[in-house]
């Protein structure tokens, strides 16, 4: 009985706070009768308006970053950096390779535990098992033996042990990739 009547009491105040807004009349508060306020003899302040300039714009535009990497340029072969760009089509393989978002070949390096060398091919679309007898087929011709590897169906990486970056980047590229 008690917790209803103060929800009702409680509704009840809320009621007459509303209707008490809608009754009082426009001017200054009830409290403030007496007192004269400052801020209505106060010289009103001048505002500037702004003109909006579009020719200036140009010279802000070159100081915001692009919000996406642009393109690269056409290049017949590898840049002065030894950068290559992928082919026109891509390879018709079962698998695919993406390049990063710099455009770069995702072939990385990794040194873990102080001494423990891997290399780990990111970005793989497709058959990554097909790129895996590749890959071990390419590196025993080149290193004259058989490294172990390490496939992620998950997240779609290959993981080889030592450090072959230079090696599959360059493989990667012929490829067309």
């Amino acid at each position: 009985m008690a917790a209803r009547y103060t929800t009702q009491s409680t509704g009840v105040r809320r009621a007459l706070r509303a209707l008490s807004l809608y009754i009082r009349s426009p001017g200054p508060p009830s409290a403030a009768v007496g007192l004269r306020f400052v801020c209505n003899n106060a010289p009103e302040e001048k505002t500037r308006v702004g003109s909006e300039s579009t020719e200036e714009y140009r010279f802000v535009e070159r100081l915001i970053p692009p919000s996406r990497v642009p393109a690269p340029p056409k290049h017949a072969g590898s840049s002065p950096s030894g950068w290559t760009p992928p082919a026109d089509t891509p390879p018709p393989l079962p698998y695919m390779i993406r390049r990063s978002r710099m455009h770069n070949i995702p072939v990385y390096t990794d040194l873990t535990h102080g001494s423990r060398r891997t290399t780990l091919v990111r970005k793989v679309e497709g058959d990554i098992w097909a790129l895996e007898q590749d890959v071990k087929q390419y590196l025993k011709e080149v290193m004259g033996k058989e490294l172990p590897m390490q496939v992620n169906e998950v997240t779609m990486t290959l993981k080889v042990k030592g450090h072959v970056d230079s090696e599959l980047k360059e493989w990667l590229a012929s490829k067309g990739f």
